[in-house]
This record gives C-alpha cells, structure tokens and sequence, in this order.
C-alpha cells in the first residue's frame, strides 16, 4: 500500500508541475514570419494572436499575395508555440517525451 501511496503522491506532483508550465507557457509569446519578415506574427502561448505586422512595401501587393503570407506566418508561429509547448512540458515530466502534435486543452 505504502508504495500504491508514493506512485499517488508523484502523480500529483507531476500533475501539478505540468499546470505550472502550462501557465508559464500561456504567458510566452513566439513570432512568427513569412515572406522574408515581410508579415510577422506575434501569439501567445495559448494560440492567440497579439499582432500582426505587415512592411509597408508588401501593401502595394494582391490581395491574395498578402492573405498567403498572413497564412503561412500564423501556420509558422502555431509550429513555434507547440514546440515551445513540447520543449517546456517535457522537462516538467521529467523527460517524459511528447507526441508530435500533441496540444494541451487550453
């Protein structure tokens, strides 16, 4: 029983380091880019966008040229943030590695 109470008593202490990085993670931000740092992003640890940056010579262009590069700066600060999420989390777990795409509920 004594050892049932020990694997409990870890268990929580795991759990409870997993919530401080993941509240240490919700307050990161990453920056994302596309086009040669012609949009940049700027995302919270929870997967909110906090800015959008655009150079002023990239306004001249189409429409769609813009929205493609939006696109792809949000897709590359989402790819930082779980990396970000992989990196921190696992050293909460000890070392517990984990799964690629793996996102926490917030």
């Amino acid at each position: 029983m004594k050892g049932l109470k020990e694997l409990m008593a870890q268990a929580q202490q795991l759990q409870e380091q997993m919530r401080a990085a993941q509240e240490d993670i919700a307050k990161e931000e990453v920056h994302g880019e596309a086009g040669g740092g012609l949009v940049r992003v700027t995302m919270s640890g929870r997967h909110d966008v906090r800015r959008v940056h655009l150079e002023p010579s990239l306004l001249g262009e189409d429409r769609e040229v813009i929205e493609d590069l939006i696109a792809a700066a949000v897709n590359d600060a989402v790819r930082r943030v779980e990396a970000l999420q992989r990196e921190r989390l696992a050293g909460a777990a000890g070392g517990l590695t984990l799964p690629d795409g793996f996102r926490m509920p917030f």
